[in-house]
Parts: structure tokens; sequence; C-alpha cells
């Protein structure tokens, strides 16, 4: 799965910044630090055409209803920098995948993934439904999958000791 001895920084991409990655930043970020794990978590959209901008208010209301934070977490275009920057980039779903694949310098294709790769869902689904047109249970939905995602990259870095602790500074 992940091609790196070590991660130490994780990115995760959706296509405007607003929803599903700002959704994961918050999630993921607060349940690595609860495991102990000492990681640089951020996001970007492959087309964020809302730079600067704080997340969908649909996603901060789910998030919060199940104490995530979403403080300093903005819209933002992924970079050239961000491959060479991150670690892991995680991807919510293909057209994401593709967008990167076309702007992602060759020797740094191995850093991308699917961040549903990482969930038991016993099935093959790469997907992370984009919730932005949807209804507020889309949203409820999408942050499920956040957390089974986050819960399984989680184990699988533990698992194969490919992050630092907190206790390592």
């Amino acid at each position: 799965m992940i091609r790196s001895e070590k991660v130490n920084s994780v990115l995760f991409i959706c296509y405007a910044n607003i929803c599903r990655s700002t959704t994961a930043e918050a999630v993921f970020r607060q349940k690595a630090q609860q495991a102990g794990l000492k990681l640089k978590v951020s996001s970007a959209g492959t087309h964020a055409s809302n730079k600067g901008n704080p997340p969908d208010s649909r996603s901060v209301d789910a998030g919060r209803q199940r104490r995530y934070d979403f403080t300093d977490i903005a819209s933002r275009r992924v970079t050239k920098e961000d491959f060479e920057e991150y670690d892991l980039i995680l991807v919510m779903d293909s057209n994401n995948f593709n967008s990167l694949l076309a702007k992602c310098p060759f020797e740094q294709l191995h850093k991308i993934e699917y961040f549903l790769s990482f969930a038991k869902l016993g099935r093959r689904v790469r997907d992370i439904p984009d919730p932005y047109y949807a209804g507020v249970t889309a949203f409820e939905k999408v942050l499920d999958l956040i957390e089974q995602s986050s819960d399984g990259l989680i184990h699988y870095l533990k698992e194969n000791r490919m992050t630092p602790n907190l206790s390592d500074n």
C-alpha cells in the first residue's frame, strides 16, 4: 500500500477543499494526536477556487456534533511544492486521483493513494462521494467514511511502525 519507510506528513485532497478534504484534515488530525502520533496534517483541492474560505458549514456542523475542531482550516489549491513536502497524499475520489496524476512529478507518484482504501469496508469502493449538492445526511455519511478511513490509516501506520510517536521529540 504505502511505499515510503516513514510518514511524517499527510495531505488530503478533494476537488474544492471545502467539504471532504477539510473534514478529513480535522478528523485525522484529532485522531492521530489522540493515538500519540506526531504528524503534519493538511488539506488542499485540485480545483480549489475558494482560496482562504472556511470549510462548508454543513461539514463543520456535522464534524462539530462529533467534537471535531475545524479551527485554522481554510481552502487552498494543491501546489507543486506539496508533492515534495508531504509523504502521503490521500485523495477522496478517482477524479482527484486522475487530476493529481497529471500534475505530480513522476518521482512523487508513489505518494498518492485513495483515502478510502484504509477503511475496512469489505468491498472495493475507492470514492468518498462529494456531499456538496446533497442533503445533510450525505455529510454524515462522508464523516462516517472519513472516520473509518482515519482509524484504518492510523492502525496501518502504527502496525508498520511508519510514523514517529509524540514521545520521539
